[in-house]
């Protein structure tokens, strides 16, 4: 479990352009399968599913070529995504609405409330509540709320933890003031390229992903 100043990071997600190949390359290079998580039906992804903790879980989400080409872009950059890479990442909330509140008093929006919707392989519905903020780059995380839904993490392959978290950014400093908004006390190292680095334990040893 990962907590970051008074919030807990819920999930990464790690978008690629094809599922299947996603899960046999992360499969050999951490030593644990991820699971199909489900499509998400009107967004065009489909995903797959790793538990890094009690209650935090890597998300691997790509195109699904079942699904019509949607209406909207799909998220994350997945349609123009050429090679898997961390572009996003949530942190848990109880009450989303008064998180959301309370990040707008401190001079940050995060957006929106949305609800989410996905269908399991076994035909099981989830349900989430979610921030979706026109303004959010990568590297600032959004918002989740998972309600009544049984955590994401509890039926995920176990295996793997989480065991930093880090964000790499040419100007660090505008990002401290959302990060601070959002309660999230995470390091930003300066460097010439954005990036999100998460740090993995598992049977093949501490790797990172980024």
């Amino acid at each position: 479990m990962i907590t970051l100043d008074r919030v807990l990071l819920d999930h990464l997600v790690y978008a690629v352009p094809s599922l299947p190949a996603a899960i046999a390359d992360v499969a050999e290079r951490f030593g644990v399968r991820a699971q199909a998580g489900g499509k998400h039906t009107g967004l065009g992804t489909h995903n797959a599913l790793l538990a890094l903790g009690p209650r935090t879980y890597l998300e691997i989400i790509a195109p699904d070529p079942d699904q019509p080409e949607p209406p909207a872009r799909r998220p994350f950059g997945l349609d123009r995504v050429t090679h898997g890479r961390l572009a996003g990442w949530a942190l848990a909330c109880d009450d989303i609405d008064a998180a959301v509140a309370r990040t707008r008093s401190r001079g940050y929006d995060p957006g929106e409330v949305i609800d989410g919707r996905r269908v399991s392989p076994a035909g099981t519905a989830l349900r989430w509540r979610m921030t979706s903020s026109q303004t959010a780059s990568d590297l600032v995380p959004f918002l989740i709320s998972w309600g009544d839904t049984e955590h994401p993490a509890a039926s995920a392959p176990r295996g793997l933890t989480l065991e930093a978290l880090s964000l790499e950014h040419p100007d660090p400093g505008s990002l401290v003031p959302l990060l601070s908004a959002l309660g999230a006390d995470v390091q930003v190292k300066p460097t010439a390229a954005a990036a999100l680095v998460a740090r993995l334990g598992g049977p093949n040893g501490r790797m990172v992903l980024r």
